[in-house]
C-alpha cells in the first residue's frame, strides 16, 4: 500500500495515494469514502484527505444525493472523465485517423482520411493534421483543451518520439513526430509504434483485457506485432521488440503476395473464400501458412496466453482464425487461444489515445 511507505518523500507519498485513488474511482461509477478506503487499502482518514484534494484539483466530483432519499446518505464520489481530453492520431501507409476522448476514454470526436501510399512527408503530415482538427471540431473542443496527444506510426520509434527507421512510409525516417505535434498542441506528445499501440488498445478495452501475456498481430497490407509480457507492453532495449518480420525466412514479407494474386482487394478474396471459392481458399491457406511461421516463433519464445488477430484483416477472422490455429498446432508445443480483435480499424488510434492517457495519469501533481 502506498501509505505504508515510510521515511520517503511525503509529496511522493501523496502522489502515490492519489494515483491509487484515481485508479479505484475510474473502475467504478461512484463510491463512498468507506468503499474507497477498502478498495484502495488506505485508512479512512487518508482516504478522506486524498479525495478532498482530488475534488479541489478537479479530478473528482461529489455525486449529488438521490432526490427524496430518506435519512442522510453517505457521500459518494466519482472520477471526472470530463476534466480533461486526449487526442490519438494514427498515421498509416494508406489512411490517417484521429480520435478525441475524455479522460475515461469515451470517444467524443473522430475523423479519418485516405492518403496515397506514395505520399511524402509533407502531404502525409498535412493529412494527419487535418483529421486531428476535424476530430476536435466533432468533439466541440479547441486544441488548447487537450491534456496530451498520442501518435502512432509504423517504424522504429525512439523514446523522444522520433522515427528512427521506417520502410513502409516514404520520407519518414528521421521525422520528429513529437516535435511536429508539439508545435501545434501545447501539451505533452507521446509517440510509439502502431503495432505496439494496437496491442495496448487490446489490453485496455479489447479481448485481451484479462490476459497478462499475449501476442497481437496487426494483420493487413503489412504485418506487425505488439507484445504484452507480464501485463506490460514490451518494447525491448531499443524499441524493436517483435520485429520478427524483418527476418526473410519468417515469410511475412511475401505473405501478402499470396493475396495480391487475386483480382480485386483482399476483402474480395476473403469474401470469395467465405463462399467456398477454391482459388481464394488456396490463397488464404498460403497466406496463413506464412503468417504462422513467425507467429509460432513468438509463441514458442514467449508462451503467451493468447494470440490476437487484429488490424484490417480481423474483419475476416471467420476465414483466417481456424487455419491459423491449425498451422500453430503443427509448430507449437502448446497452442494458445487464438482470438479476433473486436476493435476494428480504430484499434491503433485507440492505442494512441491510451498512450496519451497513460502519460497524463502520473502527472496529477506535476
Amino acid at each position: 500500500m502506498a501509505e505504508e511507505i515510510a521515511g520517503g518523500d511525503l509529496s511522493r507519498l501523496r502522489q502515490l495515494n492519489s494515483l491509487a485513488m484515481v485508479r479505484v474511482l475510474r473502475g467504478s461509477d461512484s463510491a463512498t469514502l468507506t468503499e474507497l478506503a477498502a478498495r484502495s487499502g488506505l485508512s479512512r482518514a487518508s482516504t478522506e484527505d486524498v479525495v478532498g484534494a482530488l475534488v479541489e484539483q478537479g479530478w473528482v466530483a461529489e455525486v449529488p444525493p438521490v432526490a427524496g432519499a430518506m435519512g442522510r446518505p453517505a457521500r459518494r464520489y466519482r472520477f471526472r472523465g470530463d476534466a480533461g481530453h486526449a487526442l490519438g492520431v494514427d498515421i498509416g501507409g494508406h489512411r490517417v485517423r484521429a480520435l478525441v476522448t475524455d479522460l475515461d476514454g469515451t470517444v467524443l470526436g473522430r475523423a479519418q482520411a485516405s492518403v496515397d501510399a506514395e505520399a511524402g512527408r509533407s502531404a502525409r503530415l498535412a493529412a494527419a493534421d487535418a483529421v486531428a482538427v476535424e476530430a476536435l471540431r466533432g468533439a466541440g473542443l479547441p486544441g488548447s483543451e487537450l491534456w496530451a496527444v498520442g501518435v502512432a506510426s509504423s517504424g522504429l520509434i525512439d523514446a523522444g518520439g522520433r522515427v528512427v527507421l521506417s520502410v513502409a512510409i516514404p520520407e519518414w525516417t528521421g521525422l520528429d513526430l513529437a516535435q511536429h505535434f508539439g508545435d501545434t498542441y501545447k501539451c505533452p506528445v507521446v509517440v510509439d509504434n502502431d503495432s505496439r499501440l494496437a496491442a495496448l488498445a487490446e489490453q485496455w478495452c479489447g479481448v485481451a483485457r484479462y490476459a497478462k501475456d499475449f501476442v497481437h498481430l496487426l494483420a493487413g497490407l503489412r504485418t506487425g506485432v505488439g507484445l504484452v509480457i507480464d501485463g506490460k507492453l514490451h518494447r525491448g532495449f531499443g524499441g524493436a521488440a517483435g520485429e520478427i518480420g524483418a527476418l526473410p525466412n519468417v515469410g511475412w514479407i511475401r505473405a501478402q503476395e499470396h493475396l495480391q494474386s487475386w483480382d480485386g482487394e483482399a476483402g474480395d478474396l476473403f469474401a470469395a473464400a467465405r463462399g467456398g471459392n477454391r482459388s481464394a481458399l488456396g490463397a488464404v491457406r498460403r497466406y496463413v501458412r506464412d503468417l504462422s511461421v513467425g507467429t509460432a516463433a513468438l509463441v514458442l519464445a514467449l508462451d503467451p496466453q493468447m494470440v490476437v488477430l487484429g488490424g484490417g484483416f480481423s474483419r475476416s477472422a471467420d476465414v483466417l482464425l481456424e487455419p491459423l490455429r491449425k498451422e500453430l498446432d503443427k509448430h507449437c508445443i502448446r497452442t494458445p487461444e487464438v482470438l479476433a480483435s473486436a476493435l476494428g480499424e480504430e484499434s491503433v488510434a485507440l492505442g494512441a489515445v491510451k498512450l496519451a492517457l497513460n502519460h497524463v495519469e502520473p502527472h496529477l501533481h506535476s
